[in-house]
């Protein structure tokens, strides 16, 4: 995923330096095809925003103003290419779609794939979803959270700074509405776990129930969630794809 640029640092005390703060991104670099440009040029104007607008106040986050509608919202946080996204957004024309991404190729994909099927219920963020979402996403607003595929940090060292963790479960679950759905997807086995036992320890949590549950808890591959070209190379690679579903009391 790529990070946009940033402000020069301000100068820090001397010390030992602060702890990483975790973020939904890491930074990667990356340039647009001709094609991914032009849907840029077009489309990211009138249907994308930079959450660091949202968080500096010059644009308010307003979906109701963004969709023309009040409807039942979802915030996926990592659309990657869009294939899933304007899928499941085409499938549910009720429900609008926030989409929170930092990588440019990907978005233009989004934004391509959303003109293409002219949907008009998905909304394009890129920036921060972690700050997006203690800062201004009110409480009980969301009715689903959607996290797929989060980079797995798979180095022991690294793992403090994979996206699944209490303090952001905690934040995320006060978001979702009494009832709302907390979806997450990964391919690696040990981040599973993790989510498992980080979302167990949320009080405001409880799992979905389904008979194909495998004894540790993860559910098959809801019909609604699409399979995309990476989760079909994690097949391809024998890596096992676990789905877990939690709803807020």
């Amino acid at each position: 995923m790529a990070e946009g640029p940033s402000a020069e640092p301000a100068a820090r005390p001397a010390g030992p330096p602060p702890h990483r703060e975790v973020t939904s991104f890491i930074h990667h670099r990356a340039r647009l095809t001709e094609g991914q440009q032009r849907a840029w040029d077009r489309w990211w104007p009138e249907r994308g925003r930079e959450v660091a607008d949202l968080l500096a106040g010059t644009e308010p986050y307003d979906p109701p103003a963004w969709f023309g509608r009040t409807a039942p919202l979802v915030l996926e946080i990592g659309s990657g290419m869009g294939e899933s996204t304007a899928a499941m957004a085409a499938a549910a024309p009720q429900v609008d779609h926030i989409a929170v991404e930092v990588f440019e190729p990907g978005i233009a994909q989004l934004l391509m794939r959303v003109a293409d099927a002219g949907l008009t219920n998905v909304a394009v963020l890129r920036g921060d979803a972690v700050a997006l979402l203690r800062e201004r996403v009110p409480a009980g607003s969301l009715d689903t959270v959607r996290i797929f595929f989060p980079d797995p940090w798979p180095k022991r060292r690294h793992r403090k700074r994979r996206l699944v963790q209490p303090g952001f479960v905690a934040v995320l679950t006060g978001r979702l509405r009494p009832g709302g759905l907390l979806h997450l997807a990964t391919d690696w086995t040990d981040y599973a776990t993790q989510m498992r036992d980080v979302c167990a320890a949320e009080p405001r949590l409880r799992p979905a129930r389904d008979r194909g549950a495998s004894d540790q808890g993860f559910l098959p591959r809801p019909d609604w969630r699409p399979v995309t070209k990476f989760e079909q190379r994690a097949r391809e690679e024998d890596r096992p794809v676990h789905d877990l579903l939690y709803y807020r009391e």
